[in-house]
Formats: C-alpha cells, structure tokens, sequence
C-alpha cells in the first residue's frame, strides 16, 4: 500500500473501499442504463465526488466493488485520464499530445464482486486487496464533510474491529415557524432529532473478515455489524455536521442544487 500525507500532515497506510454494486431502484429514472454511484451532481458521478473527498485528506488508493452495471463504471475509469483536459490529434499519424498532466493521482482497483451478492459478500470478495491493514469503507452514494483524518485516528484510539460515522438523518421536509397563528417563515432544517443512524464512512481491521462468514449473502450492516456490536467490538464517531445520501430524486436534486449555488458542504477541496 502506498503512504500518502493527510490534510493534517499525518502519514497514512489505508485503502479505501467503495460499494458501489447496488441496483439503485428508487432512482428507476436514473439508473436504468447505469449504476447509481455515476449519477451525477453539478456533471460529474456522484462517486467521485466521494473520491475526492478522500482523496483531499491523503486516502488516494480505492477498491471500488463493482455489481450492476459495473463496466460503466469501468469505462469511466478507463476514459479518466485520457478525455481530462487538453490535448492534441494528428490524425494523420495517430498521434495524441496531452497538454497538461493528468488531473488526479488516485490509484483504483476496480473488482467484479457479482450481480446479486450483498454488501457484506462484496466486502468479503475484496479480502485480498485488505488483509495488510486498516482499511476504510463508504458506499458509492452518499456524500459528507465528515473529518477522515480524525475518524481514522478515533477509531485507533478505541483498539475495536470496526467504527462507524453516526449521523443524524437529513429532515424531508422543511419547518414552519408561526407568530400566534400566522406563519411567518419557512424553514429547511439541515438535521434532526430523530436519533443516530449509521451514516457510512466506516473504519475496519482486517479482523472483520472473521465476520463475513455467509458468503455472498452476508449482510454487511445486518449480519456483520450487529454482531460487532454485541462482541463489543464496533465504535460510533458521531457526526453532526452535513451528511446526504442519495436514494430518491428529490435527494439528487437537493444535492444538485447545492452545488449549483456553491453552497456544496462535502466540497472539502479547492
């Protein structure tokens, strides 16, 4: 694994693990010809805005677990550096001149990890490429401005097999605020209340592979969490700041509109 400098100038050995295998069936608009990961917000899949918020604190090698449609996700890859910037054809001969270096320096594994499989299995089918050490793990669709850096060193300080990022669940609807009975404002409350829900953005030893012992139907957060949680064995960085994931297409559209306005709160990066 390579040894990569974090926002806060600390010196990291981890991979990152991206699920990005899932059909995505509430985004039936969306995802019929593509895997939910590369819908895109402000042009870009949602994935790599993901990326390259990782990659921003120093996390720039990936194990993408690929599933429906995984050869879009292939193809963009593949295309990546290529279509990035400028260049030069001389059609003539074939030739093609980039004019600048490539755009990011990310190293990303990309593993088939089977049409069906859940997202336990899929972890499991990636063991090989994550028995050195501490690796982290997102899914392919849900964004935040959480601190990697310090989530890394949380889970370090607690010795446990997993951590997970709490957050509290975006509100769907907005809040009315009222003077007697007049309402006089409308209000989009960014959090609330609702209690703690596992956000993504984990942390794990190599230990957890002990844990994925149903094969390709293990369930990550049912079967494997749980389990973690009653060993004793699973710590929670609570997150309390923005945090959205993408199920519907009002939530695509919330997060559109946010990058849009420049107002993005995962865009931790200039």
């Amino acid at each position: 694994m390579e040894h990569a400098v974090g926002c806060g100038g600390e010196r990291v050995v981890t991979r990152v693990v991206l699920l990005a295998g899932g059909l995505g069936t509430r985004l039936a608009e969306e995802t019929e010809v593509k895997p939910k990961p590369m819908v895109e917000i402000g042009g870009r899949p949602i994935l790599w805005h993901v990326m390259r918020h990782y990659a921003h604190c120093g996390f720039k090698e990936f194990c993408i677990a690929l599933g429906f449609r995984g050869d879009v996700i292939k193809r963009y890859f593949c295309d990546y550096h290529s279509l990035s910037g400028s260049m030069t054809i001389d059609l003539a001969r074939g030739e093609v001149r980039r004019h600048e270096r490539g755009p990011d320096d990310w190293i990303v594994h990309l593993q088939d990890t089977g049409l069906h499989t859940m997202t336990g299995g899929r972890l499991k089918r990636l063991e090989p490429l994550l028995r050195a050490g501490t690796f982290m793990l997102t899914y392919g669709d849900g964004v935040s401005n959480v601190d990697l850096q310090e989530l890394l060193r949380f889970h370090r300080s607690h010795g446990r097999i997993g951590t997970i990022t709490a957050v509290r669940p975006p509100a769907r609807f907005g809040g009315l605020v009222f003077d007697g009975d007049l309402v006089v404002e409308f209000t989009e409350k960014p959090q609330i209340g609702e209690g703690w829900i596992n956000g993504g953005f984990m942390v794990f030893e190599p230990d957890i592979f002990r844990y994925l012992d149903r094969g390709d139907q293990t369930v990550l957060e049912a079967h494997t969490l749980e389990r973690l949680a009653t060993d004793g064995q699973l710590a929670a960085y609570r997150h309390e700041k923005f945090w959205q994931c993408m199920d519907t297409l009002r939530e695509k559209h919330y997060l559109e509109s946010l990058w849009e306005q420049g107002t993005a709160p995962w865009k931790t990066w200039q």
